[in-house]
């Protein structure tokens, strides 16, 4: 008796429908998982973030001293803004320290980064001791404690004094003169320049041997290899440094605080940007303006941080040459 051929579609088994209730009940149970699991991150961000930011945007239009409940705040519109920009001396005179700090400080900061993890880049014995100890000032960060040691160092009777005595040269007293104190700072911001090296140093190990050694062969110096092949292909890595640098730099808080006392000086030449909204918002309780300074840094911020990456494609060269 012959046989009927059988369809191969009717007997093959029948595959799972995607799109039946039971996929859907396993997607929604997977997505309940995720946001269970980002739920700490999700409360930090509203919690801890986002409605103290929107609360201190409705500050920056209000009078408000943290004395008074949140709800007798009184609403003034744009009179914060405008004392800021036309009537607030001590204002201008911050941003003008903060600015002359970034500018100095920064470039200072990647130009020693790069310059160690250049010497640091090659294999010898002990390197990696060599590594972590050049790392070691960036552990500490902008705490107090360092600072406090900073300041100690640059006193009339400090370490700084005594060494340059050795040399028959008369020391002063660097961090209060108005002259020198923004300067201790910036050394101080120099000194810690361990995080870029160490981000420089893995950039460096990128680089292929074989460029360098193919400039050798026609006989490059080693100054021609480091602005026709080091710079270039490092600047990927220079671009990273300098946009986490800037920002930093425009935030530096810590040893301004310490070296001054809180007030900014010696005569306010120690008084940064956040600084000044400290002393705006917690000494002198004018919670207010404090929250309209610190809207225009976050701005201020945001638009130097666009124009850095809006730059940077006329000078950041990628290795596949793939347009960023």
């Amino acid at each position: 008796m012959p046989v009927r051929p059988t369809d191969p579609a009717s007997a093959a088994p029948a595959a799972p429908d995607d799109r039946g209730p039971g996929r859907r009940v396993r997607r929604r149970r997977e997505n309940l998982a995720g946001y269970v699991f980002l739920s700490p991150w999700l409360l930090g961000l509203i919690g801890i973030t986002a409605i103290p930011m929107l609360i201190s945007l409705y500050l920056s239009f209000t009078d408000y001293s943290p004395l008074i409940p949140l709800t007798e705040a009184n609403w003034i519109g744009l009179d914060n803004y405008r004392r800021m920009f036309t009537a607030d001396q001590s204002y201008w005179h911050a941003v003008q320290v903060t600015v002359t700090f970034a500018l100095v400080a920064v470039p200072l900061k990647l130009a020693a980064a790069l310059a160690v993890a250049m010497l640091l880049n090659r294999t010898m014995r002990g390197i990696s001791v060599f590594r972590g100890l050049f790392y070691l000032p960036s552990l500490l960060g902008g705490s107090v404690a360092l600072a406090i040691v900073w300041v100690s160092m640059f006193n009339r009777d400090g370490a700084f004094n005594s060494f340059l005595a050795l040399f028959g040269i008369e020391g002063l007293p660097w961090v209060n003169d108005p002259d020198w104190a923004l300067s201790t700072l910036i050394l101080l911001a120099v000194w810690q320049f361990g995080a870029p090296m160490v981000i420089f140093l893995a950039g460096l190990k990128q680089v292929p041997v074989e460029l360098y050694e193919a400039a050798s062969v026609d006989g490059a110096s080693g100054w021609r290899k480091f602005v026709h092949i080091t710079l270039p292909m490092l600047s990927p890595v220079i671009f990273f440094n300098l946009v986490l640098e800037t920002i930093n730099g425009f935030q530096g808080f810590t040893s301004a605080f310490v070296l001054s006392n809180g007030t900014g000086g010696p005569v306010d030449s120690t008084l940064m940007y956040t600084l000044n909204l400290y002393i705006a918002g917690f000494v002198d309780l004018d919670m207010g303006y404090a929250s309209a300074m610190a809207w225009v840094f976050l701005l201020v911020i945001g638009a130097i941080t666009v124009l850095l990456f809006n730059t940077g494609r006329f000078w950041v060269h990628y290795s596949d040459n793939e347009e960023r």
